[in-house]
């Protein structure tokens, strides 16, 4: 009989401490602080209107894409930004000129917070270079003479949507990028680009 009474005491023993372990270490887990992503790379798609040309609003249109990568601070709201963008088109003017615009900017960005609403607005300014090719600017237009690398200027902003920790939408991002290649007038050119795409989070 003493042997099942302290066989049932072990057993009510063991089951309390293995509850109070089970307790306490989720209770630690519950109080452990979740490490927020700090890294995100966005790979969008980008349209782009350009009013290269010089003289009027000689307009067209570019598509192409951009990788963003993003470092947060702490607080989270302000962020280091790298962007390369690479967009292209061939029918420049009746004459089917093609030029290809690519940039390597960089900048920093300014995100408020709000709260736990999966959507987060941000504004950034970015500064860096672009460089051009394509029959616009190679043979069948002299005036051009920094096609190789110009001044380049990325000021906008745009809304994300977050669907999970590690994944957002980039619902639409509106920039002004200004470039400075020699056109023979006034070495300014004027571009609208507005992307879309997905961001993930490291």
């Amino acid at each position: 009989m003493r042997i099942r009474i302290k066989a049932q005491l072990f057993l009510l023993l063991a089951m309390t401490a293995l509850s109070t372990a089970s307790t306490v270490a989720h209770a630690q887990s519950a109080q452990a602080p979740i490490s927020q992503p700090r890294a995100e790379l966005a790979l969008d798609y980008s349209y782009l209107r350009s009013n290269a040309p010089p003289g009027g609003c000689d307009c067209f249109n570019l598509n192409g894409g951009s990788a963003t990568f993003a470092w947060q601070f702490k607080p989270r709201s302000f962020a280091l930004v790298g962007d390369v963008s690479v967009a292209h088109t061939s029918g420049i003017s009746s004459n089917s000129y093609s030029l290809t615009l690519s940039t390597f900017t960089a900048g920093g960005r300014y995100a408020p917070r709000f709260g736990h609403s999966p959507l987060k607005p941000f504004g950034q300014i970015l500064v860096g270079v672009a460089h051009s090719s394509g029959s616009l600017v190679e043979g069948q237009s002299s005036t051009i003479s920094n096609a190789g690398a110009a001044f380049a200027a990325n000021v906008g902003g745009g809304i994300d949507l977050r669907a999970s920790r590690r994944i957002s939408f980039r619902l639409v991002e509106a920039d002004y990028l200004v470039t400075t290649f020699n056109n023979g007038v006034n070495d300014h050119q004027n571009n609208l680009r507005l992307s879309t795409g997905v961001v993930f989070h490291f």
